[in-house]
């Protein structure tokens, strides 16, 4: 797989992020659900600290990864559901690094909703992964 960044402006690769990402000879293509800060009975976990949320949903993410046989370097698109966009601007730093740390080069879409399917939860991470 051949993977290329394109980034006409440089605002986004502060956060770690992409305006795009073009892969070539890519052979499979992993579709990822949204990922919360949940125990594996689906319950919320770190209700109110958004970044606590944010590490939970990512090590599940990673999981779903690795039980395909892939890891966060065949991320090619990270979608976050929020609902709070001003503390996740606000807490982004403390956010970008688990998934620029890992390698992810990643295009991506931040989206503010009104509730996840807990009330508790303030994020959820929808990924692509191709291989």
């Amino acid at each position: 797989m051949d993977r290329t960044t394109h980034n006409p402006t440089e605002w986004l690769t502060h956060f770690g992020l992409n305006h795009a990402v073009e892969v070539r000879g890519g052979v499979r293509t992993l579709y990822l659900s949204g990922q919360t800060a949940s125990d594996p009975d689906g319950n919320a976990m770190h209700p109110g600290d958004l970044v606590a949320q944010y590490e939970a949903a990512w090590g599940n993410l990673l999981d779903a990864l690795k039980s395909a046989g892939m890891d966060a370097t065949n991320l090619v698109r990270l979608n976050f559901y929020t609902t709070d966009v001003p503390q996740f601007m606000e807490k982004a730093e403390d956010i970008v690094k688990f998934h620029v740390g890992a390698g992810a080069q990643v295009c991506s879409t931040l989206l503010g909703v009104k509730e996840l399917y807990d009330p508790a939860l303030m994020i959820e991470i929808e990924a692509t992964a191709v291989a």
